[in-house]
């Protein structure tokens, strides 16, 4: 299966990353803060992946959108709080490390700060393996395209010839407008029945999956 791609693009919360539970609570801790209706665990989790705005809108819709730097401020707090306790999910190491071995280029999209995602690759010691990053404040955010298409243009790869892994119906929308294929995890934020609505090319339950799929007998 790895012959068909040059390129292998992974999100980071809720794929490589077991963070979707502390992102959804601090987004909810958030709301809580400023006095705002508090958005269930379904949606609070809907919405990881998106850009800002788009996942205030539909997370804590009555957000005044002058209070939206208050209510990051809050997020960052209860965020920051959690992040030491983060890890990855298992397989991941093996799985970058066996992909790496076997010569395939590796991305990161994720709906993360260049800033947040610095940060994580720094504290599971992962910084250079990855040839290249978009994050959600670098171009449009999922489910646009643009962070498949300019990872693929600035790697000299074909979309084609690009994976992308996530565990969100954001990841597997993008790689279809940029014309990549995709497999979901059900290890994140999206229930399965929502990932297979998007017909990706497969699903997993863990990454160990994923790697005998990829590599099969590695």
């Amino acid at each position: 299966m790895l012959d068909r791609f040059d390129l292998v693009v992974f999100d980071w919360d809720g794929t490589l990353s077991d963070s979707t539970a502390a992102i959804a609570r601090a987004i909810q801790d958030a709301a809580a803060d400023l006095g705002l209706p508090v958005p269930d665990d379904a949606t609070a989790s809907h919405v990881i992946g998106l850009g800002l705005h788009e996942a205030l809108a539909r997370a804590v819709p009555t957000l005044p959108p002058e209070r939206i730097p208050e209510y990051s401020a809050r997020y960052r707090v209860h965020f920051f709080a959690r992040e030491a306790e983060l890890a990855l999910f298992p397989g991941a190491r093996e799985l970058i490390a066996d992909l790496r071995g076997a010569g395939v280029l590796l991305g990161i999209a994720t709906g993360k700060s260049q800033r947040g995602l610095q940060r994580a690759l720094e504290q599971a010691g992962l910084g250079s393996e990855f040839a290249a990053t978009r994050c959600a404040d670098q171009t449009h955010p999922k489910p646009h395209p643009a962070m498949l298409l300019e990872l693929a243009d600035e790697l000299l790869v074909a979309p084609q010839r690009t994976l992308m892994v996530g565990d969100t119906s954001h990841d597997l929308q993008m790689a279809e407008a940029a014309n990549a294929s995709a497999v979901g995890l059900t290890t994140g934020a999206h229930p399965q029945e929502q990932l297979a609505a998007c017909r990706p090319l497969a699903l997993f339950d863990s990454l160990t999956d994923l790697h005998r799929w990829l590599l099969p007998g590695v």
